[in-house]
This record gives structure tokens, sequence and C-alpha cells, in this order.
């Protein structure tokens, strides 16, 4: 399938690792102009190199001027954005009933605030254009929150809530919103977490991970390129008809529809 793609620019923030870099790497594989963007402008700029059309760009999502900072950037490199892909570092685990003011703060500005701002900063084009990809990067806690990951839960939602909202008023313009929702995908921070619940438990590492892959229908984790895949699918010309939805790549994991 053609996705149509070919010499539109995406901006795709936070992609130095994990999901962000898998989807970075299929946009670039499907002919599109890539942003690299990323906290650490040398990684950012080093894995630029390594794609066909793609530029590395430093912007902290969490400073003030960091969506600024990464528009402009995109603007003057290959020109306005067509594709946004949001995406930015999950909040530490914790439970709700131990969550601060500071804590929710901090969450809803990682996760939902610094989002809102590139959104703002590139849909005037997008809209003027007629097209235009906005797909977010979230977590199965959307559909169902998970234990232990109140203050992901909590901003993730938040955001979900501003982009189904947004969705419905721009659909006429061209312009799709959609989630896409991870689920167990063997990323460095599914690591970390993985041995963060070992030292809770008192487990090893090992016995965790296979006490997760046994909640998982397809019987083990995904890989970043399967999400790389289906985050260039909702960003091309193909999906024109598919907006305001959230899409799991959790091989079955949330048990509904």
């Amino acid at each position: 399938m053609d996705l149509g793609i070919s010499a539109r620019t995406a901006l795709v923030a936070a992609s130095t690792s994990g999901l962000g870099r898998a989807v970075a790497e299929a946009l670039a594989a499907e002919g599109a102009r890539v942003v690299v963007a990323a906290r650490r402008g040398d990684l950012a700029r080093e894995i630029a190199a390594t794609l066909p059309a793609a530029v590395g760009v430093e912007a902290d999502l969490s400073a003030a001027d960091g969506p600024r900072v990464m528009v402009e950037a995109a603007r003057r490199a290959f020109g306005d954005p067509d594709i946004l892909v949001l995406n930015g570092p999950g909040p530490q685990p914790g439970q709700a009933a131990a969550t601060t003011d500071s804590d929710l703060t901090g969450a809803l500005e990682t996760l939902l605030l610094a989002q809102q701002r590139l959104t703002a900063l590139t849909l005037p084009a997008m809209r003027a254009r007629g097209w235009g990809r906005i797909v977010a990067i979230g977590s199965s806690g959307v559909a169902a929150p998970l234990p232990g990951m109140a203050l992901s839960n909590t901003g993730r939602a938040a955001t979900a809530a501003y982009l189904k909202t947004l969705a419905g008023e721009v659909a006429a313009d061209g312009v799709t919103v959609n989630l896409l929702l991870p689920g167990r995908i063997a990323t460095e921070r599914v690591a970390a977490l993985d041995r963060a619940r070992a030292d809770r438990e008192q487990r090893a590492v090992a016995d965790v991970e296979a006490a997760s892959r046994a909640t998982i229908p397809a019987g083990r984790y995904g890989t970043p390129e399967e999400f790389g895949a289906a985050a260039a699918f909702l960003c091309s010309a193909p999906a024109s008809y598919i907006t305001g939805t959230a899409l799991r790549c959790d091989g079955g994991l949330v048990r509904e529809l």
C-alpha cells in the first residue's frame, strides 16, 4: 500500500529512543521528511543522519519555549509540518493515594500542556492546506487505567479527552487526530518499569516479564517496529477517514473492544 506521505514533513517529538524513534524511522521509510526532536540535540542529529531526509533538533518540551523551538526548526528545514506525532517521557510510577499537587502539575505539564502547545503551533497551517495528521503516542492506561501508574493514567486521559474534542472540530478541514495506545512494547521504558516492579516485589526481573507476557493473548511483548508501522498508517493518506480514534497496539492486552 502506498501511504501517500512521500515528501510530507513530519515532526516527531521525543524521537531519539523507544516508540518515538520507531515512529520516526517508519515515517522516514515511507518517504516523509522527518524532524527528530529531543532534549539531547547530539543524539537527535546522530539519528537524523541515519534517515533518508531528516534533521535533528534540540528542544525540551518541558521548557516554556520548547514546542516553539521544535516547530520553528521544522519550518526552517522543510516548511510547516504536515504530520505531528505527539510524544513525551512518562511520569514515574506511583499510587493515586500518594500523589501530590506538585506530582499532578508536573504530569499535566508534560503529558497535556506541552502537547497542546505543539498542536496549537502546527494546526493552523494544516487547516489552511486542507491536509494534516496528528497522532499522539499514549498508553493502554487510557482505555483501562494501569495499577500503580496514577500520574500517567491521569495525564494521558486528559490528553485523550482534549484530542478527541479537537478531532471533531477539525475533521472537515482535512485534519485527522488520533491516539495510538501501546501495550507492552519492548522498549527501555517498559524494561525499566519491569525492573522497578521486580524491586518492589523482590522478584527476579525474568519472573516479572514472564508474568506480564502471560497476561497478553499474543504471548509476547510487541516490537517497536510493529508500533511504528501502525503509527505510519494513521499518518497516511489512506487513513483519511479515521479520526477521533484510539487504536490499541497491545497484542490483545486490554480485554475490551
